[in-house]
């Protein structure tokens, strides 16, 4: 007996689901967050399976008896791309790549093609452009390879099963909210759609160990769009981060399962696509301005590595009753409470003025270590004192006053060094942690206190 058709609606934060639209998810408060989800029933009320793929099952097995000896990585080409990924593509996961329209997903896709397209049989599905379009994009990054195939599709079973025949080495989507699922009645894009149509993707990935990388599109205010459990379901997570009106772009990993989630990795974008930056830290303080004050380099560490950024504040009355406060790559609760400690414990009023916190170069500065930089650069601004060019300075900032010390001190001062700074202020726990070599030409100043590095400045 055919069923009959019900209406759900389910929250794509947190997957709750309720027989009526409501504008805030009771389970995780969420607001116009619920999409409406068409499911078939049964005469008994029961909802109606969907149909699943076949699959191969295998018996159990000991732990001790999994052999890992062909596990292999494919490398990109890219020595960045390499590091966020954790040291390359793994033989069958489901890679999700995000990013705002026109940031490079496309572009870095392409590129992947044409360094693995050389060894490895490569299938590129879209269900946004046509042939020629992405033929034209190709030409135009001087991508040229006998191994990459292209299907333009968005049906997602009539992709599997054409990944399940030819069996490729690896396959891209572009992107996931384009395939659509022909059982579910809800459109292309919808919460349901892109569910299932990942599941049925990480199931063929899954079962033939073939790697999947998907391009998935950002909502407003910047996570991937869909049900937040696609993020459960993949593997690793990755965004492309920074101003599409700029050249640089910054790859983070949000998720991996095979690889640390610390590690960044800078491309610039340029006519013949994406290109890697090797030095980030030279890039981001080239065009530094020189015996200005209000500016400060930070030295944090995006997983391995130290990278140097530089941090302006600028500090002017105010025309409003109340001051404004705009922080940008900073966060802006933490600028507010570094404030208060500069009030209290040092004595520096900014009640009266407007503070602007502005990282050069479109990073974000997540790391406590960029307190004292945020503070100096403050400060600098607020006594019109100029910040030596080549002085550094990083260290956590507590409620009391106290510089606090921070992890990977001798890796930061090292960094600092090989660009040319002469003078670092460290908290003065971080002291005895430093061995530097006496090749390293740079004087390492250590301070306990806010008052105590504001006076290195002029001492």
């Amino acid at each position: 007996m055919a069923g009959k058709v019900k209406s759900l609606y389910v929250c794509s934060e947190c997957g709750y689901e309720t027989a009526k639209w409501l504008g805030k998810c009771p389970s995780c408060g969420e607001w116009n967050t619920l999409n409406e989800e068409i499911r078939e029933t049964t005469k008994s009320g029961v909802v109606k399976p969907e149909k699943r793929m076949s699959s191969s099952y295998s018996k159990p097995l000991r732990i001790n008896e999994i052999s890992t000896d062909d596990e292999q990585r494919y490398f990109t080409g890219s020595k960045e791309l390499d590091r966020v990924l954790g040291g390359g593509i793994v033989k069958g996961s489901l890679v999700l790549l995000g990013g705002d329209p026109g940031i490079g997903k496309s572009t870095i896709l392409l590129q992947i093609c044409n360094h693995l397209g050389r060894m490895l049989k490569i299938l590129y599905i879209s269900g946004e452009e046509s042939r020629r379009q992405i033929k034209l994009r190709a030409m135009r990054l001087n991508v040229d390879s006998d191994n990459l195939y292209v299907l333009t599709e968005t049906d997602v079973e009539v992709a599997a099963e054409y990944i399940r025949s030819e069996k490729p080495d690896l396959v891209m989507i572009d992107s996931i909210q384009t395939m659509n699922f022909t059982e579910l009645s809800s459109s292309p894009g919808s919460v349901t759609q892109v569910r299932e149509c990942t599941n049925i993707l990480m199931r063929t990935a899954k079962t033939l160990d073939i790697p999947v990388i998907i391009v998935g599109h950002v909502n407003k205010d910047g996570a991937i769009a869909g049900p937040k459990v696609l993020e459960h379901i993949v593997d690793a997570v990755l965004y492309f981060e920074g101003d599409k009106q700029m050249s640089y772009r910054i790859l983070r990993a949000v998720k991996n399962r095979y690889g640390s989630t610390n590690e960044i990795g800078v491309f610039s974008m340029g006519d013949r696509g994406l290109s890697e930056v090797e030095n980030p830290s030279l890039m981001l303080l080239s065009g530094r301005p020189k015996n200005v004050s209000g500016t400060c380099v930070a030295c944090v560490m995006e997983g391995s590595r130290p990278i140097l950024a530089e941090i302006q504040g600028l500090a002017t009355t105010t025309g409003f009753g109340n001051p404004r406060r705009m922080s940008t790559g900073f966060d802006y609760n933490r600028m507010s409470l570094l404030l208060a400690v500069l009030e209290k414990r040092a004595g520096f009023y900014f009640a009266n003025l407007d503070t602007y916190i502005n990282v050069v170069g479109g990073l974000r500065l997540d790391e406590p270590a960029a307190d004292l930089a945020v503070s100096m650069a403050l400060v600098s601004s607020l006594k019109d004192i100029v910040i030596p060019d080549d002085m550094l300075a990083f260290g956590e900032i507590g409620l009391a006053g106290e510089i606090r010390s921070v992890s990977h001190a001798e890796e930061r001062v090292k960094e600092a060094a090989r660009l040319g700074f002469k003078n670092c202020i460290v908290p003065k726990h971080n002291l005895d942690s430093i061995k530097l070599s006496k090749d390293l030409n740079i004087n390492v100043i250590g301070v306990s206190t806010v008052r105590e590095a504001f006076g290195a400045i002029c001492s």
